[in-house]
């Protein structure tokens, strides 16, 4: 018998996807960006929960 695979997710997301278009963009001279916006979509998401996490706990510490 074999497994499903329906609702495993081995795709690029549009965010990787985009991240991928700016590494190609600059490396080919298209686009003059700082490497730290190009690289945006790949770090971007995990310093945005980092941020909000932070936030969260400076607020709930304040609360006690």
């Amino acid at each position: 018998m074999s497994k499903d695979n329906a609702g495993s997710n081995t795709g690029i997301s549009i965010v990787g996807l985009l991240g991928v278009a700016f590494v190609i963009l600059k490396l080919l001279g298209v686009i003059t960006w700082s490497w730290w916006w190009v690289t945006l979509p790949f770090w971007g998401g995990i310093a945005l929960v980092i941020l909000v996490g932070f936030i969260l706990l400076l607020i709930y510490r304040d609360r006690l």
